[in-house]
């Protein structure tokens, strides 16, 4: 499902850091840690420009992964077209809670899931503040990766993902 255990990255290559977004590996540096030589990717988020350190022996424990796959993608569309939905009972708090839980995965399946359940609730019923604002940092994420994945713009592959939500 997810990039396979300790993937090696190049400089020039891109990246997902969980609840940030695509990344370029823009260097590999060595720094000493409590007298050890240590190994970081530098990445830059794209969407923010945001460097972030990550420890080359600590990459997949934090959840650094590759961008996904044409089949990961076609999974992720399968996602957002299921039709389950079963917080309509949880009070607005406890669903943001749980979704943030998701997206700090930094699995784009659970992102994906995060993004269908926010897109069929607001269908039902208004979202507070923070789902409006939990649904476009997951339509954000998935956007993003999907139109670097395929190289596509990130306005085609929002109005796929919209068509699903707005055909129903």
């Amino acid at each position: 499902m997810q990039a396979s255990p300790e993937v090696e990255f190049k400089v020039g290559d891109k990246a997902v850091y969980p609840a940030q977004g695509v990344a370029e590996v823009i260097s590999i540096d060595e720094k000493d840690i409590a007298g050890q030589r240590q190994r970081f990717y530098v990445l830059r988020i794209l969407d923010t420009d945001r460097k972030i350190m990550v420890p080359v022996s600590n990459a997949d424990a934090v959840g650094l992964r590759q961008v996904i796959s044409e089949q990961e993608i076609r999974e992720i569309f399968d996602i957002l077209r299921e039709r389950t939905i079963g917080f309509d009972t949880q009070t607005w708090n406890r669903r943001y809670r749980g979704f943030m839980d998701k997206i700090k995965t930094g699995s784009i399946y659970d992102v994906a899931e995060v993004l269908r359940d926010l897109y069929r609730l607001k269908a039902n019923k208004q979202l507070s503040f923070g789902e409006r604002r939990m649904l476009d940092t997951a339509r954000s994420l998935i956007v993003k990766e999907i139109a670097i994945a395929r190289k596509q713009t990130e306005d085609d592959v929002k109005s796929e993902i919209e068509a699903i939500f707005f055909s129903n």
